[in-house]
């Protein structure tokens, strides 16, 4: 009876244990890829564990946390490191500042949720949009860290409203009202700001700086200041059934953005958000070739995509380079772009070696494939309805500040309901090139242009216009 007792004991102690201890296997993403790429393993955390209520947080959305969650986490890394666990509650708290062999694991029903006091935030030197910038410190931050991760089921909400500008046109008049009621500054008739400080300031909410070993997994991160979850230059990053999600309208509302980031897995996850969803960076003109560190060894595999400005996205801050990504079994749905790639003049390096396969796209508001090298900082969609034309066709000579999109092969793609199909609007001075289209299934308003691209291969790719004939428009270099 007694060996019973504690065989019992040790099984609910496994079953209780947050997820990155039971270290699932993550081989199966790296096997069989079309470039070399190791495998990627969840960090190994202490079993150590505490309690944020152990540390005289109050879950009541009231008291703040701040002091807690530091306490908590500096007793867990004065004994090696373990698990931060957040109870069920409404942890309201200011930064957190996360430390190496510490996992922040969320019980179910457990929210934190961030002050909108902005004088909790110094405002710091950080990394934004491929360069350095002086913003507010983030919700979350976490830099030079070995063996880190945020687990469970709960919610992390960055509170982005208080940060957050607002333009009209992207919301109905009844939440145009709602928001501005209570004060803030308009620039413009058309453009809210919540003050001007904050919107200059305004940080990304997960900020993770030159990290190895890092695991997001369950967690539903969401309402971020600015871009929502900011891996920066890390190493082996698992991102695993998360939620990044933002509304429709939340201005620089990115939901992932990985920026000269090597050994990256993103799986079984969900994004919807006001900007970009699954974005893939390195930097920015100068400063990102000075750094030279392009995102390398990637696969996204089994997510789905709803809102955003595009689904799975390359660029534009690319400038320290882009290889060997693998996309794979996603769906894409209501997104403005299914497969964005966007760059321009001055950036300078070069995207090369992504395969995408197994994509499902539905109700696509723009193209379902586009590369656009004059991006200009606007959504597929704003182009458009600004009336923004194929322009800058002039060569210019070829020097460092030239990008490069090369070697990319897209196959087995179905999209039901897109405005265009495809649209490639390269450089005269360099090319998109080498790029193979395979098995490609799209009904769409409208056709498919080709500007200055060259070997661009098309095998079974079929486009349904209802009730018109598009136009399959090829236009080569001079």
């Amino acid at each position: 009876m007694k060996l019973m007792k504690t065989l019992v004991a040790l099984m609910m102690a496994l079953f209780c244990l947050p997820a990155v201890a039971q270290q699932a296997s993550y081989a199966k993403y790296t096997s069989g890829l079309p470039f070399r790429m190791t495998e990627v393993k969840a960090p190994v955390i202490p079993a150590n564990q505490v309690s944020l209520s152990d540390y005289g947080a109050k879950g009541d959305g009231l008291a703040l946390c701040t002091e807690a969650f530091q306490k908590a986490i500096a007793d867990l890394s004065g004994r090696g490191g373990g698990h931060l666990n957040v109870p069920q509650g409404v942890w309201l708290t200011g930064p957190i500042k996360l430390q190496s062999n510490i996992d922040l694991h969320l019980e179910n029903g457990a929210i934190i949720l961030f002050s909108g006091d902005i004088r909790l935030y110094p405002v710091i030197e950080t990394v934004y949009e491929g360069g350095k910038r002086m913003r507010s410190m983030s919700p979350i931050t976490g830099t030079g860290l070995t063996n880190v991760s945020i687990t469970g089921h709960g919610v992390i909400d960055g509170n982005g409203a208080c940060w957050r500008p607002l333009k009209k046109e992207k919301v109905t008049e009844s939440q145009w009202k709602k928001i501005t009621g209570d004060g803030g500054v308009f620039p413009r008739p058309t453009m809210w700001y919540p003050s001007e400080e904050r919107v200059n300031t305004r940080p990304v909410m997960v900020h993770l700086e030159n990290c190895k070993n890092v695991l997001l997994q369950g967690v539903i991160f969401q309402n971020s200041p600015a871009w929502n979850i900011h891996p920066l230059m890390c190493e082996n990053l698992i991102v695993d059934g998360i939620t990044a999600k933002n509304p429709a309208y939340a201005q620089n509302g990115d939901a992932i953005d990985v920026e000269s980031c090597k050994n990256v897995l993103i799986v079984n996850s969900t994004f919807d958000a006001g900007d970009d969803c699954i974005c893939i960076k390195s930097g920015r003109d100068a400063e990102g070739r000075q750094r030279g560190m392009p995102t390398q060894n990637v696969v996204v595999s089994g997510c789905t995509v709803f809102n955003g400005h595009g689904a799975f996205v390359v660029g534009s801050e690319m400038s320290g380079g882009v290889k060997n990504i693998m996309v794979r079994d996603c769906q894409f749905i209501g997104t403005d772009a299914g497969l964005r790639f966007k760059s321009c003049r001055g950036r300078g390096g070069v995207v090369e070696k992504i395969y995408i396969q197994d994509i499902s796209m539905f109700n696509i508001l723009g193209d379902a494939i586009t590369f656009d090298l004059y991006y200009g900082g606007k959504s597929v969609i704003e182009a458009r309805e600004d009336g923004t034309k194929v322009n800058n066709i002039e060569p210019k000579p070829v020097d460092v500040t030239t990008p490069e999109f090369r070697d990319i092969s897209i196959s087995r793609v179905n999209c039901h309901g897109a405005r265009r199909a495809i649209f490639f609007n390269g450089l005269p001075e360099k090319p998109i090139s080498n790029v193979t289209l395979t098995d490609i299934n799209i009904v769409a308003d409208e056709g498919a242009d080709y500007f200055n691209c060259q070997n661009v291969v098309k095998k079974d790719v079929t486009v349904n216009i209802p009730k018109s004939k598009g136009n399959d428009k090829t236009v080569t270099p001079l």
